[in-house]
């Protein structure tokens, strides 16, 4: 089934809220009808066939508990069926089914990135890219490191890009699918993404991007396609622990 990611999430989702909706309209306690809903995301989530990850167990339990949280119990007393999906239409619109199989919205701290011109300097006007730039904070982050490059941001979701576009009108944003996107022209290529995500990262770094230009990762290490870790460059650690990890090619 992890070929059809995110549809058991949505499965659960709607699962969830069916039963919370006929335990309503049967006058169940409030705890019942919030609490019971909320346990089956839980206890399928823990189910590899419907999420075969850390992330995506995240994803599938807190569906229901979020959404819920979202209408609110005063709003949801004169709520036609049909409405009770629309959290889950509004979390489709700004984050479509196609951005599932990449990072979820995990902003970049803001002075994150302040030690990467120590390890990996850039010429004046050097292109930089965040792939997956989501809200902007990855760009925001990488301005105050390199206030003189020329940055740039992909985002699948449109309402993110426009969001983006907004925050950022010193970037270039495009809404676009950034594995699709050629990294040839790019001093830096900057990722948060999710381990599962970074052996395709490394694979598509290999093949695009010229020698000399830099690969950074926050919080994950590069894994080569054979599940290998890639020999970092240079790796700064952040306070807390969190790691920076920097790759020339």
């Amino acid at each position: 089934m992890q070929r059809f990611w995110p549809a058991p999430a949505l499965g659960v989702w709607l699962l969830a809220w069916v039963l919370s909706r006929t335990l309503h309209d049967s006058a169940a306690p409030w705890w019942a009808v919030l609490g019971l809903p909320a346990s089956l995301g839980l206890v399928l989530a823990q189910w590899p066939q419907v999420a075969g990850t850390r992330w995506r167990a995240v994803f599938v339990a807190a569906g229901f508990p979020v959404s819920a949280l979202l209408v609110g119990g005063h709003l949801a007393q004169g709520m036609p069926a049909w409405g009770w999906l629309v959290p889950l239409g509004l979390l489709l619109l700004a984050y479509p089914v196609r951005a599932w199989r990449d990072a979820p919205l995990f902003p970049t701290p803001p002075d994150a990135l302040q030690g990467l011109p120590a390890h990996a300097p850039l010429h004046f006007g050097a292109a930089v890219l965040d792939a997956g730039c989501g809200l902007g904070d990855g760009l925001i982050a990488l301005r105050r490191a390199y206030p003189d490059t020329r940055l740039h941001g992909t985002e699948w979701s449109w309402p993110l890009a426009l969001a983006c576009k907004l925050r950022c009108p010193w970037a270039t944003v495009q809404r676009g699918d950034m594995w699709a996107q050629g990294w040839q022209s790019f001093d830096m290529v900057y990722l948060f993404q999710r381990p599962e995500t970074m052996p395709g990262a490394v694979a598509k770094a290999r093949a695009e991007m010229r020698p000399g230009t830099w690969l950074v990762s926050l919080e994950f290490e590069a894994r080569q396609p054979d599940g290998s870790a890639l020999p970092p460059t240079a790796r700064i650690t952040l306070p807390g622990g969190r790691p920076v990890w920097l790759y020339r090619w």
